[in-house]
């Protein structure tokens, strides 16, 4: 019993929990660039800022596999991971909404975002990106029932409940087995 509980310890150490979300985060980015590349499945300005969510929570997430944090640093690289990860769900929500939109609501197409950093500053492709295209709202792509951002939606919304997990698990002593 006391090697079973110390090997589930060693296993489920943050810093494995980290590590996974990373390989979890290039894993679906490489399915973007897989979709965008072989595929031919152009992003739209929101399937981008998505793509950079899942950069962010997967770049905070190597980082704190590498660093190995306890306690307090747990709780930060989680509370970044869970903050990246949040900002995607949130333009992932707002895709989904778009695409719920009756025909007649759909905003207008939009330029493609490589045209948009050519001509305007960071600022407003930013701006431009957020507030959605008709490109944004359309489905080209459906996997059991759900959208591209549906899917994003769903792996966000994992990554945010792990680093909740992570931010607010207790961290006991070393020897806590022996307590």
């Amino acid at each position: 019993m006391q090697s079973l509980t110390v090997m589930r310890g060693s296993v489920l150490t943050s810093r494995w929990i980290f590590g996974l979300v990373f390989l979890v985060c290039a894993g679906l980015l490489a399915v973007a660039f897989y979709m965008e590349h072989v595929m031919g499945l152009e992003p739209c300005p929101l399937c981008w800022l998505q793509r950079f969510g899942f950069m962010g929570a997967g770049l905070v997430s190597l980082l704190a596999f590498l660093h190995g944090p306890k306690g307090f640093g747990n709780r930060v690289y989680g509370f970044l991971m869970v903050l990246s990860a949040g900002a995607g769900l949130g333009v992932a929500g707002r895709q989904l909404w778009l695409q719920s939109l009756p025909e007649d609501q759909v905003p207008a197409c939009g330029p493609s975002v490589d045209y948009m950093l050519e001509v305007l500053p960071w600022f407003e492709v930013l701006q431009t990106a957020l507030k959605g295209t008709g490109d944004c709202a359309a489905v080209v792509w459906r996997f059991l029932g759900l959208s591209i951002p549906g899917w994003t939606a769903v792996f966000f919304s994992l990554v945010i409940l792990v680093g909740l997990f992570v931010m607010f698990r207790s961290y006991q002593p070393k020897n806590w087995v022996n307590s």
